[in-house]
């Protein structure tokens, strides 16, 4: 995806195409949709790409840390921007949006929460998915609990993604396509996530669409639990998890939030209602 584009395109079902548009937010562009739009969107171009041998879509978040990555690290950046799409993971990014333009991000596209919106859907559509990431006991933990809730979602399989050995990726990579999964939510972290979905995605003609999900399984599976509602609301979802893992996410979040805020606040477009309207149209 170029930084500058304005608006993204995807094609679903009956020859129709689905529009959506793009805000430049902290140097990234990032898509602005919410949780229910984007649910729906993910199921209805994996259901389109189905069997159609195409290389399949990825879809990623940002947050304060993704930003932070990018603007240091070129390559990371251009890992995300080899994305076809980039939620909004982070509360600080939709208040930034809501100060600079006059159609902000509607909100924050957490991962952890649209998982079960396109759970969901993907009942309704009967389509396949499949997990990949975290170690083995949290993948069986995830996959059970999914399976509990929701029931008649297709979970073709799931596998741990520590990928480490000589050989793993080409196991893993065969083991998906034989179960060809219409979406695969990817949980390695970032940006070794994203590092793995361009590196293969055009050997994954079964999947038609990648999610990248950093710590998702470790919620699904019940391992760590969410901030409550007021934190996550305020955009301190964050300080939640420092205080829940002090010693592995204090340190990390002391550089990157920092740095985070400088860049929303200096490598966010500025869109007149003019470019706004034109995004529109």
């Amino acid at each position: 995806m170029n930084a500058k584009t304005r608006s993204v395109y995807f094609d679903i079902a009956d020859g129709q195409r689905r529009e959506v548009p793009i805000a430049n937010v902290g140097g990234l562009p990032i898509a602005v949709i919410d949780r229910t739009q984007s649910a729906q969107l993910m199921a209805d171009v994996a259901l389109e790409r189905r069997g159609s041998g195409q290389r399949p879509l990825v879809f990623t978040s940002a947050n304060g840390q993704v930003l932070s990555m990018c603007a240091r690290d070129a390559q990371i950046r251009d890992l995300f921007l080899q994305a076809d799409l980039i939620h909004a993971d982070g509360m600080p990014l939709v208040f930034v949006s809501r100060l600079f333009h006059e159609q902000p991000l509607p909100e924050r596209v957490a991962t952890t929460d649209l998982f079960h919106d396109v759970a969901q859907v993907a009942q309704q559509k009967n389509l396949r998915v499949f997990f990949l990431g975290a170690a083995h006991a949290v993948m069986k933990a995830a996959a059970a609990r999914a399976r509990a809730l929701y029931p008649d979602l297709d979970i073709v399989g799931s596998e741990g993604g520590y990928l480490r050995r000589d050989g793993d990726d080409e196991r893993i990579i065969a083991t998906i396509n034989a179960a060809r999964p219409d979406i695969l939510w990817l949980g390695m972290g970032a940006p070794a996530e994203q590092s793995f979905a361009a590196r293969h995605r055009d050997r994954l003609r079964g999947v038609g669409l990648i999610k990248t999900s950093g710590g998702l399984f470790d919620f699904v599976s019940g391992k760590n639990p969410r901030a409550p509602n007021w934190l996550q609301g305020a955009g301190l979802e964050w300080a939640y998890r420092i205080y829940r893992e002090p010693r592995r996410l204090a340190g990390r979040y002391l550089v990157t939030n920092p740095h985070a805020l400088f860049l929303l606040l200096t490598r966010t477009e500025r869109m007149a209602p003019a470019a706004l309207r034109s995004v529109q149209r």
